[in-house]
Formats: structure tokens, C-alpha cells, sequence
């Protein structure tokens, strides 16, 4: 599988075992990573993740831990032993609980998963950011500041809206992992994404990984869309 196939990471985001096995044979030899949410997560538990890895396909598990660091490092321990290759926290957990879940990580004696960290959703535009949330900062330095945490706190990237790549990219270096959400082809419906990019616009900028769910997953073809998107990266 080429080189650009492995940067699209397609979200399940469908509530059974059903849907999730025809999007898996839908593109399987076109993508190679999927991401197992909370809705899937919830209604099937492990049962999922087991599914996308009989495909032999790579495994974001996208739950967000946010907890003390006790509880979140026991969780981390166990997200190891299911052996994904990827998951992930939110920065706003803080310091202390992200360096929690690195030891965690650590310290598993088996196959280590890359541990990212949320900033602020993509779904949070300014107004959110400062009066639901109360943080007073513009929503890039604030994004920034957490990345920055995460970096400090010992974990290997973070999930990030597509227009804050540039600026983080500058800030926290080329090893830094951005994994982006939020992405949306040109003429594809934004839905409750506030901040997108196309995924031209968001590779350019310097994203490793781009998320994409419905514009893939509820296509006529999954496979045609997955495979446009691919010609157009190609571009």
C-alpha cells in the first residue's frame, strides 16, 4: 500500500457490527487505518476493534481519556493489552495525568500504541472556546499551549483542527504527530465540523494523518470516494 494510502484514517462511525464489516470489505486494499469511536466502542465494545484487525488493519481508538491520572494510567495498561496502534487522551486531563498514561504505556511489556492527546475539538469555534469553556486565550494559542503540553508530558502528538497544523507543525517541529479531523473534501457538506480544510489543504500544511469519515462512509461507493480522495492528494 503506497505511502499516502496510510495517511487516511477512515472513521467508523456507525452504530453496528454489520455497517462496520461492509465498510471493511467496502475498501479493504484501499485503506489501511480506521478509527473506533465512542459510538461503536459503546455498543460493542473490544468486539470492534477485533473486527478492523481481522481486516489486518491498524486501529485508532478515539476515546478521549480525560480522569485523574490514576484511573486514566489504569486504563491505558488495558487499552495495551487489546494491542491498538494507536489512541487517545485530552490535553485538558493536564500534566500530570498525560504523563501518567506514558509511564503506563511505558511499562506494558508488549506492543506499545502511539498515545495522542485532544486539544480542542474541531466542533468548538471562538465564542465556544471562550464562553462555554472559559478560556479567554484565541483558540490557536490555545491549541498551541496544549500541544505544547502534550510534547512536554512525554506523548507523540496531538489530534488538532486542520487550520491549526501550520502553526503547530512551526512550533513543535516535524517529529511531532498530527492526527486531523475536521477534514472535508472540496464541495462536501461541513456538518458540525467548524474548523476544515479540504485533504490537499491539509497534508500541504503538514498533517500526518487525516481523518475522514462521512465523505467516505456514507458515499454511494466508499471505495470511489476513498480512491477520489487518494487522486486527489496525488495532484
Amino acid at each position: 500500500m503506497n505511502r499516502l494510502s496510510d495517511k487516511i484514517i477512515v472513521a467508523l462511525d456507525v452504530p453496528t457490527l454489520k455497517e462496520t464489516e461492509k465498510l471493511l470489505q467496502k475498501l479493504q486494499g484501499v485503506v489501511s487505518y480506521y478509527k473506533v469511536g465512542f459510538e461503536l466502542f459503546t455498543a460493542h465494545g473490544w468486539k470492534a476493534v477485533e473486527l478492523v484487525k481481522k481486516y489486518n488493519a491498524k486501529v485508532f481508538l478515539d476515546l478521549k481519556l480525560h480522569d485523574i491520572p490514576n484511573t486514566a494510567a489504569r486504563t491505558a495498561k488495558v487499552i495495551c493489552e487489546h494491542e491498538v496502534d494507536m489512541f487517545n487522551v485530552h490535553a485538558l486531563g493536564g500534566g500530570d495525568m498525560m504523563k501518567a498514561v506514558r509511564k503506563s504505556v511505558d511499562e506494558y511489556s508488549g506492543k506499545k500504541p502511539v498515545v495522542i492527546a485532544v486539544t480542542l475539538l474541531t466542533s468548538h469555534d471562538e465564542k465556544t472556546v471562550k464562553t462555554e469553556i472559559g478560556i479567554q486565550n484565541e483558540v490557536l494559542d490555545a491549541v498551541i499551549a496544549l500541544a505544547k503540553l502534550t510534547q512536554e508530558s512525554g506523548l507523540a502528538g496531538v489530534v488538532c483542527s486542520p487550520e491549526e497544523i501550520s502553526a503547530i507543525r512551526k512550533s513543535l517541529g516535524q517529529d511531532f504527530i498530527l492526527v486531523t479531523p475536521g477534514i472535508r473534501p472540496q464541495g462536501s457538506q461541513k456538518g458540525d465540523q467548524k474548523r476544515t480544510l479540504t485533504p490537499q489543504e491539509a497534508l500541504k500544511a503538514g498533517s500526518s494523518y487525516l481523518v475522514i469519515g462521512r465523505p467516505i462512509t456514507a458515499a454511494p461507493s466508499p471505495k470511489e470516494a476513498a480512491l477520489s480522495i487518494l487522486s486527489s492528494l496525488r495532484n
